[in-house]
């Protein structure tokens, strides 16, 4: 009769943080075959829970979605009761168990593993409760599973290696004769060895040991005798089926042993076994034997080598019958092989699989190491052959599952720049990675955002997930915002720069790493600034518009051939006017920063110039130049016989020094003179003065020159001559009579009386070309954008006329005196309570405008009424009073737009009355 040994068996599996074997329990007991029931339970309709019967092995599969990220407890069903499968020595009792890091489960039985119920050696139950427990669940969750397995026909012996087990099944076939024929045979008394002598005390102390096994001697390769209670306690599983010699060894045990076989490490369990029948005492001997290696890698490929004779298993020549490669436990036919590029071949010495690296049946995971980026794959092969022995034609099954883990690959993402400059906003990808890795934060320049918080600001961030498992991620960051650095190469072209860490993040494991990127645009969109100037009888009005840089440039002056910096008192000196766009200054022409070009008898052309430098790199942004002529009498000739005579020194002289200057007579020396100025006074019969007649005029002529003797110049200089001449007519009487008689009244000038027109325009930009006519408005603007306007005195050519506006306002309808108001122009100035202050504007001579001094340019942002914190829409009216000035008497407000911005003089009028007049166009609005 045979004896089965059952052994609980405890799996726990924390699905989250560990997928390590926890064993906790030991239990074993006997049956008799007819004592043992069996409980059966239906598999749960559950899609992610699936049982196969794969030749000798059972296998269990649950899915990740079912173990909800608990743990994982197994419970054999044994008849009526449930034990706990204890698995401090797991290995004793036939199962086994992998998980992904995702929950994956599979669990492995073996047909003559402890609770399979065992019937006749050919029909197979186990019974297993499933339960699921964690934090994140109100109460356990379980699943029963029961699997029914036929398995026919059995090979003498069975080799099954699993990832923490060595079995051996034999069939019962005694390899040792009974006692009783090894008395006076093998065990004479004149015959000794250390062998014989243990051989002979076991025979001794089994005469009265019950029917059961008795003893092992492993083979490691010396002997080692253990009796069958001491063999369990290693950790070792020893039972009986009805026809077979079930032994069970986990790796690594003392009693083991490593050999290489053709190249290939296996471990080797090798035992015989003393079973005592009623008829005496047998001996079979048993040996596993299993690789622990013999993988080789690729990128590409996975090549697993196994010896194709096993020569602990084989002491003669044999004949293989059978080769399959499965997956999981799992046979695959051709077809599936091929499909999936999978290769079994046989050699001279090695039975070979070849698997591809990614194959479907297997997974990679993410794994960061000194903040790099590695892959691993993972798929378990399974080989099984059989071969037959040609001197006992005994056959032995080989079944081998091998889980295989490739070494880690480097696989650094890749940074993909997608941005197009002119978008002004950074598009990047990273990846590729596996589907276990979570993009965490992002590390800037300003500090670290996470993915919502970079959403939030108005990045772009997403995850994009592919067919083939990997997932990629995108960011999108505009220019503008400050996590972007710039910079400029060149006065044009603004560098745009994003530094940034990716924070990462591996799953189950919770493992961060970084991965930096760095990404550059440069793009033309530098608005450098501009400059316009308009000229008038006395000065010069140039007015520079900011760029995109705003007001960080320089302002340079041409002063005497070399450049300097219009600092803050040139700044008071020109009377420089800003505001957030503009800035303005008024130069006299006699300044010097004005160059003389050309002097005329009455004339003088003049020439300013204006070079804005870009900060810090002093790149030259843009350079302006304005020429004008301007009045100046240079010779006046005096009825007295004297001269007066100007000498100006001009750029093609830049060397002239004005204070050597003389007469022919080189004694008369100049009565006044500067650095650019030299004045001569003197009689027409003196200094060298010539006199020459043209019939009836008489022509007196001297000459201002830089004579050699005393000029400083060098040979290549020129030299500087300026005749100056006086006429008079020689045959020429002038008779005057007058009479007076006393006055008794002053004269009093009868006021005329006539019309003078005003008229007020809206210009469509800045360069005051086009105007809105009356069928345009009302016209639409937006809130702060520019209007531009013009106010002019029409049909008048009096130069001495000067149009000053005194007052402007706007109201939300046409009535001047319609409250609300709101100031735009107070006593000639800027209303300074205005957040965005009213800009005046140069007036130049033109083909439209004649006289500039009777037109006047201002601009104002668009702006709305409220009333009670609401915005009033509708239209809005601007008026405007405008003072008529002489500019013979400048007084008061007729000094010129806004030439006293002290608010507090009130000046007497102009002599000429002032025209009040008020013009208001509807002007709507539009906000965005």
């Amino acid at each position: 009769m045979s004896v089965s040994i059952f052994y609980g068996l405890l799996l726990v599996l924390n699905i989250s943080k560990t997928f390590d074997f926890l064993f906790l329990v030991l239990v074993w007991d006997g049956f008799s075959p007819e004592k043992l029931s069996f409980l059966f339970f239906s598999l749960q309709a559950d899609p992610g829970l699936r049982s196969d019967c794969l030749g000798n092995v059972m296998r269990i599969t649950l899915d990740k979605d079912l173990a909800v990220g608990s743990q994982l407890e197994i419970e054999a069903i044994n008849g009526s009761d449930i034990i706990q499968l204890s698995s401090t020595l797991a290995a004793q009792c036939g199962y086994s168990m992998e998980s992904d890091p995702w929950g994956n489960t599979k669990i492995f039985a073996s047909l003559s593993g402890c609770y399979v119920f065992n019937q006749a050696d050919a029909t197979f139950q186990l019974g297993l409760r499933l339960r699921m427990y964690g934090d994140n669940l109100p109460q356990p969750v379980e699943y029963e599973v029961t699997k029914m397995c036929s398995y026919s026909p059995w090979a003498s012996r069975e080799v099954l290696c699993d990832r923490n087990y060595m079995e051996v099944s034999t069939l019962m076939v005694p390899t040792v004769t009974p006692v009783k024929a090894f008395k006076g045979h093998r065990f004479q008394q004149d015959t000794f060895s250390p062998e014989l002598f243990l051989l002979k005390s076991f025979l001794l102390q089994a005469i009265s040991a019950p029917n059961s096994i008795w003893k092992m001697a492993f083979h490691t390769p010396e002997m080692k005798v253990m009796v069958l209670e001491d063999f369990l306690i290693s950790g070792y599983g020893a039972m009986t089926t009805p026809k077979r010699l079930v032994l069970r060894s986990p790796y690594n045990m003392p009693e083991t042993y490593s050999e290489e076989v053709a190249g290939v490490p296996m471990e080797v369990f090798s035992v015989s076994t003393y079973y005592k029948e009623i008829s005496g005492l047998t001996v079979m001997d048993s040996v596993a034997a299993c690789p622990t290696g013999g993988v080789l890698f690729t990128d590409e490929a996975i090549t697993w080598h196994v010896p194709r004779r096993v020569s602990p298993l084989i002491s003669g020549s044999v004949k293989i019958l059978e080769t399959h490669m499965g997956i999981d436990g799992q046979r695959l036919d051709k077809a599936k092989m091929s499909a999936r590029h999978y290769r079994l071949s046989v050699t001279s010495t090695h039975v070979v699989i070849e698997i591809p690296v990614g194959s479907p049946d297997g997974y990679y995971k993410s794994h960061a190491l000194n903040e790099e980026y590695h892959v691993t794959f993972t798929i378990e092969p399974m080989l099984e052959f059989v071969w037959k022995a040609d001197n006992t034609q005994a056959d032995t099954r080989y079944k081998v599952l091998f889980p295989i883990t490739t070494p880690m690959m480097l696989r650094p993402p890749q940074v993909i720049d997608y941005t197009i400059p002119e978008q002004k906003v950074f598009d990047v990808l990273l990846g590729p990675f596996l589907h276990d890795v979570e993009l965490l934060n992002f590390n800037f320049s300003v500090g670290v955002l996470t993915v919502a918080e970079s959403n939030s600001r108005g990045f772009d961030v997403q995850e994009h997930r592919f067919a083939n498992g990997s997932k990629t991620f995108s960011l999108r960051v505009p220019f503008s915002d400050e996590v972007v650095q710039k910079h400029n190469p060149d006065p044009l072209t603004t560098s745009y720069f994003l530094l940034m860490v990716f924070g990462l993040l591996i799953l189950p494991e919770q493992t961060p790493f970084q991965y930096l990127a760095e990404v550059e645009a440069s793009l033309e969109d530098v608005v450098i600034p501009t400059i316009t100037g308009t000229c008038d009888q006395k000065n010069f009005y140039a007015s520079v518009k900011y760029g995109s840089g705003g007001a960080n440039f320089q302002t340079m002056l041409l002063n005497a051939g070399s450049w300097r910096e219009l600092d803050s008192d040139l700044a008071k000196l020109y009377h420089l006017t800003e505001n957030s766009t503009h800035f303005s200054i008024i130069v006299p022409h006699l300044s010097p920063d004005s160059t003389f070009e050309v002097v005329h008898s009455n004339s003088i052309l003049a020439r300013l110039e204006l070079l804005l430098v870009q900060i810090p790199n002093m790149w030259k942004l843009n350079d302006f130049s304005l020429a004008c002529f301007f009045p100046l009498t240079t010779t006046e000739c005096y009825s007295n016989g004297t001269m007066t005579a100007l000498a100006v020194k001009v750029e093609s002289v830049g060397n002239l020094n004005p204070e050597h200057l003389t007469l022919r007579d080189q004694s008369c020396k100049p009565a006044f003179s500067s650095d650019r100025f030299a004045l001569f006074s003197f009689n027409l019969n003196s200094c060298g003065t010539t006199r020459t007649f043209f019939d009836n005029l008489m022509v007196y002529e001297n000459e201002i020159a830089m004579h050699r003797s005393t000029s400083k110049q060098s040979s290549a200089d020129p030299e500087y001559r300026h005749i100056v001449s006086c006429y008079y007519l020689t045959n020429d009487t002038k008779t005057m009579d007058f009479l007076t008689t006393p006055r008794i009244n002053d004269p009093i000038a009868d006021p005329g009386v006539g019309h003078l027109v005003v008229q007020m325009t809206l210009s469509k930009d800045a360069s005051y070309d086009a105007f809105y006519q009356t069928e345009d408005y009302p016209v639409v603007k937006y809130l702060r954008e520019p209007l531009y306007f013009e106010v002019a005195l029409m049909q008048s050519t009096d130069s001495q006329i000067q149009l000053v506006l005194e007052n402007c306002w706007a109201t939300l309808h046409d009535d001047r005196t319609s409250v609300p108001s709101w100031d735009l122009i107070v006593d000639s100035c800027e209303n300074l309570d205005d957040r965005y202050l009213t800009v005046f504007h140069p007036v130049s001579a033109d083909a439209r405008i004649q006289v500039p001094s009777h037109v006047k340019h201002f601009s104002i942002k668009m702006f709305t009424f409220t009333r009670d914190e609401t915005v009033v829409k509708g239209q809005v009216f601007v008026h405007c009073e405008a003072v008529l000035c002489d500019t013979t008497k400048p007084d008061g407000i007729c000094s010129g737009q806004c030439a006293n911005p002290q608010r507090n003089a009130n000046p007497s009028r102009p002599t000429i009355v002032p025209i009040t007049f008020v013009y208001a166009h509807g002007i709507s609005h539009q906000t965005q």
